[in-house]
């Protein structure tokens, strides 16, 4: 069964069928891909899950105003004071903005400060089916407006709608950042492969894969209600571009292998197939349903995030065992120019790097991985302290875009709660009590009046801190505490600084309940695969100490070189899923090669040939993955940058130390009771491996050095 599916993409008709079946698919899928931004849900409050206090608020204060509105504060400054022409403007600007589509209600304002130097308006912005996008045509419709005869008058939209604007233009280098993805992966191919065509085959397969899990997770998210957003869709591009490379480059150098053994390269094919294949499937499901666990947050965003990005490995996993085959078969070993591996010539494993590093390692391997488990905690220390409470409007972008400039100048000269207020929603009844509760809190500048209806009331409170701030959350929370305690009063508190709040508390959960599980699930599939139980703790137990080592590097960097704020709420949990999925793949290739090497040579000699024969594809997926993830800083989103460093890093720490120097150290000295308790652990090992070259290198699941010579 496994040999007739193997040589389905590599027949010499099958792979033109296989090749016309993709052409087909990928027709509807790039029309049906264009669309997936029509289905995002870039606002805070649809992250939410229902039972969320801001989400209640939002539900119940429909029927004072609409649901779907976010305040533009306008902000006019100039230096030497505002003259009466500039109040003349911005009144007239006021008049102008109710004239812009979706601008709903009438404008508060213009208020001049009262060091006389700036002027506030609000605006109420519609957020109609286009979402963020509609809202930044109007900000950018009130900006022409607003720019206009200025006479030296300063003029900026902050505010949630300024942010909502600015973050579209930040995203708008989404097709940016594909480019910059492929070209790293080119670069990395062309290094890996020395040779010009070869790379092509792999990038388009993996274009492929992108286009048609956009397609499906775009079906997905229109008729089965998943949540996506454009922080999906920048992640999927690069795991997508990053995780198939990888797989195409374990098959590529096997099937080169191949070419050497068999005349007739649909043969080779096949074979290479039924080699690699095991271990690039195992690699794919882990990452999978890793992914899938996200399923399990509160946070509608990390709960659609999961899905989306397993289906992204499964169409690239399908793509590179499908189509990838099919194009090589048909490409002939030309594709390989200019160093064609002909049939009968000389079996280039590697012997180089990788095995001098594993005979460096096999002196006192004990002493190995002491030392490089405790160099990697050292480095988990920079973690301590590190908290992810999210970040302020202003600190979400590394540049200074017009939405932080308006901010800091509204700051300076209003109250900086001014125009984005908290919206309590109470019972009638109880209004004139909870409004009298809500003006004692410590960090509410001012109430209004009830507006009540229907039997309900809402009251606004005005911040006297940054509504995206930490100080203003923390009013939120004693103002929830006061209006609680209201016998009867059924009140909520809601609006933008509690739907940040609420956000961090539900990131906060789903790190708690997650982040155990996937470790259970991991450890579980690795039992499944190794079917040995001291192999798969030993594995996850380096995984863990590797994703420390990378957190605790990165807040280090986060802070005293980039000099970022903090990070999002749910940075260290996509951190930890990202890392530990990924890292797991890697362990996968090493030790299932060492694994089927033990059945013929005993575990301290497989350590060693195992190490040398994968570690060239090995660290060249490594670079490409972190190379993918790195491209995410071309972004200029702090959350980007964040995890795009920590990812990169951790790959490459690691492919380059945990793989090559920590599990082969652990092999070595733990010997046969790496697969205790099945038949492999019976066996009688070597007290030390060879010294000189081990007679079997014959590659069985990965092939030589990623194709390279």
């Amino acid at each position: 069964m496994v040999r007739k599916l193997t040589s389905l993409p590599s027949g010499r008709v099958a792979s033109w069928v296989v090749l016309a079946l993709w052409a087909a698919l990928l027709v509807p899928a790039l029309m049906l891909a264009g669309r997936l931004g029509d289905v995002e849900q870039n606002d805070n409050s649809a992250w939410l899950p229902g039972n969320a206090e801001s989400t209640k608020v939002v539900e119940r204060a429909g029927r004072f105003q609409p649901a779907d509105t976010l305040p533009a504060i306008v902000v006019y400054d100039r230096s030497g004071g505002v003259t009466p022409a500039d109040m003349t403007k911005a009144r007239a600007d006021a008049e102008a903005f109710k004239g812009i589509e979706n601008v709903v209600g009438q404008p508060q304002g213009p208020v001049r400060s009262q060091d006389g130097k700036a002027i506030q308006t609000v605006v109420q912005v519609r957020k109609d089916k286009t979402g963020w996008e509609g809202i930044g045509k109007v900000v950018d419709a009130m900006t022409e407006v607003g720019e206009a005869r200025t006479n030296g008058l300063g003029f900026h939209v902050t505010g949630p709608a300024g942010h909502a604007s600015d973050s579209v233009k930040a995203f708008a280098g989404g097709g940016g950042l594909t480019a910059i993805t492929a070209a790293v992966v080119v670069v990395i191919l062309l290094l890996t492969y020395r040779s010009p065509v070869l790379p092509v085959l792999p990038l388009l397969t993996a274009g492929g894969a992108l286009v048609t899990a956009e397609a499906v997770i775009y079906l997905l998210a229109k008729h089965a209600g998943l949540t996506v957003n454009k922080q999906t869709g920048f992640i999927l591009t690069v795991l997508v571009f990053g995780a198939a490379t990888d797989y195409a480059l374990l098959l590529t150098s096997r099937y080169r292998e191949e070419l050497r053994r068999h005349e007739d390269r649909h043969e080779a094919m096949a074979e290479a197939l039924r080699r690699s294949g095991p271990a690039i499937v195992a690699s794919a499901a882990t990452v999978a349903v890793s992914l899938m666990l996200l399923m399990l947050a509160t946070l509608n965003s990390t709960q659609g995030l999961g899905p989306a990005c397993a289906v992204g490995i499964l169409v690239g996993l399908l793509a590179m065992v499908t189509l990838m085959p099919a194009l090589l078969v048909v490409c002939g070993r030309w594709i390989f120019w200019p160093v064609r591996p002909s049939y009968g010539s000389a079996d280039a494993t590697e012997e180089g790097v990788w095995r001098r590093v594993g005979t460096a390692v096999s002196g006192r391997p004990r002493l190995v991985w002491i030392g490089t488990a405790l160099a990697l905690g050292v480095m988990a220390t920079g973690a301590l302290g590190f908290e992810a409470g999210g970040l302020s409007s202003k600190d979400q972008f590394t540049g200074k875009p017009q939405t932080a400039v308006g901010e800091e100048i509204q700051a300076r000269h209003f109250p900086a709660g001014s125009g984005d207020p908290l919206y309590v929603v109470t019972r009638a009844a109880a209004a004139e009590k909870v409004r009298t509760a809500l003006s004692g809190v410590p960090g509410v500048a001012d109430v209004s009046p009830p507006v009540t209806k229907g039997g309900e009331a809402l009251i606004l409170g005005e911040l006297r801190d940054d509504p995206s701030s930490t100080a203003a959350t923390r009013t939120v929370e004693r103002a929830r505490t006061a209006v609680h305690r209201i016998e009867g009063a059924d009140a909520r508190v809601g609006g933008n600084t509690a739907i940040i709040l609420d956000t961090q508390e539900a990131a906060a959960r789903d790190s708690e309940v997650i982040i155990p599980i996937v470790l259970v699930v991991v450890f579980l599939v690795l039992t499944l695969l190794l079917r040995a139980i001291v192999a798969p703790l030993l594995l996850m137990a380096t995984v863990v100490l590797s994703f420390g080592a990378a957190l605790g590097v990165s807040a280090l960097v986060f802070d005293h070189v980039f000099h970022f704020a903090g990070a999002e709420a749910s940075f260290p949990l996509l951190t930890f899923v990202f890392l530990v999925a990924l890292g797991i793949d890697y362990n996968i290739f090493l030790v299932t090669r060492v694994r089927e090497e033990a059945l013929l040579h005993g575990t301290r000699r497989a350590a060693l040939t195992g190490l040398s024969a994968t570690g060239g594809v090995i660290t060249s997926a490594g670079l490409v993955l972190a190379g993918t993830f790195a491209a995410m800083a071309s972004l200029p989103l702090v959350f980007a940058a964040e995890l795009g460093f920590a990812v990169a890093f951790g790959v490459l720490l690691d492919t380059l130390i945990v793989r090559s120097v920590l599990v082969t150290a652990l092999t070595l000295d733990v010997g046969r009771w790496m697969w205790w308790p099945s038949r492999l652990f019976r066996r009688p090992d070597a007290p030390h491996p060879p010294a000189g070259r081990p007679e079997h290198l014959e590659p069985a699941l990965t092939g030589e050095q990623g194709g390279g010579r």
